[in-house]
């Protein structure tokens, strides 16, 4: 074989390899949050009391599934926007990197069906139970491997992550179980004790918006027997420092939020070998 051809070949090679990686097309999904029944204990009281238990009802809400060509089963990632809704970071650049790293990517979409255009001044409390019913409704898809889905929110999206998924919260009530949590600057609990799930937390050494403080703060109350819960601080680093829509720097009801090249890449190197480590066969 000439060397021309060698090329030719490794090239082809190469394309071949990358494509059965490359995203296929955004699908619009339709799912449910999940609700949680109430118990026996709270059924029979109520009964004893002649009193009616409502039952709740579940929230319809969209998503945006992603996925890398071929059958798999593939490792999974639920993603979950901030307070703002779905922009470029959450719908585009993140899922595209997963599925690049080999995991199918459901974006969730907590706020078009509940009619909402921001929370950034308010607080939504149902919305926890918003990746767990992606995670039962990720869960029953072939190509999926159950087992290993991970969840990764971003901002108010990460305070959900991190309220999913500590210990004697509402997963405990869940018939399914997240792998591993990765949380982007989310106000952390100082108190909100251990996880359930090995868990990495990043923020922005500068973040006036979610101050690394607290997750520092933490990570310090731990017990020392949970699942392991990893923080990282970048220096100089503000809100939505991964956000490449953000390159010029603005003010958000008073908070700055700006794109960090280097902080950026550092989070996504560790992102990678993190999940690499907890959703590996």
């Amino acid at each position: 074989m000439t060397i021309a051809k060698l090329l030719v070949s490794l090239i082809a090679s190469l394309i071949g390899a990358a494509h059965a990686f490359s995203a296929s097309a955004d699908e619009l999904v339709h799912f449910e949050s999940k609700v949680v029944e109430p118990s026996p204990f709270q059924q029979r009281k109520a009964a004893e009391q002649g009193k009616a238990i409502s039952r709740p009802v579940a929230t319809p809400l969209l998503g945006y599934l992603s996925r890398p060509n071929g059958d798999g089963p593939f490792p999974a990632v639920i993603i979950m926007h901030g307070c703002g809704g779905i922009r470029p970071n959450t719908k585009t650049d993140w899922p595209e990197r997963l599925v690049s790293w080999g995991y199918a990517v459901l974006v969730v979409d907590s706020f078009t069906t509940r009619n909402i255009k921001d929370t950034c001044q308010g607080y939504l409390p149902d919305r926890v139970f918003d990746p767990y019913g992606a995670l039962d409704f990720l869960s029953t898809e072939s190509f999926v491997d159950a087992q290993r889905i991970a969840l990764m929110g971003f901002s108010a999206g990460g305070i959900a992550t991190l309220e999913a998924t500590k210990a004697e919260g509402n997963e405990q009530f869940m018939d399914r179980e997240f792998k591993a949590a990765v949380a982007y600057y989310p106000v952390c609990a100082p108190h909100a004790g251990d996880a359930t799930v090995p868990t990495l937390t990043l923020n922005g050494e500068l973040d006036d918006w979610s101050p690394a403080e607290k997750c520092r703060q933490r990570v310090s109350n731990l017990s020392g027997n949970g699942p392991p819960v990893e923080l990282e601080i970048y220096p100089g680093a503000y809100h939505d420092f991964d956000s490449r829509d953000v390159a010029v720097a603005k003010s958000v009801l008073g908070h700055r939020e700006v794109y960090n090249a280097l902080a950026a890449q550092q989070s996504i190197e560790s992102v990678h070998t993190f999940l690499q480590k907890y959703l590996a066969r």
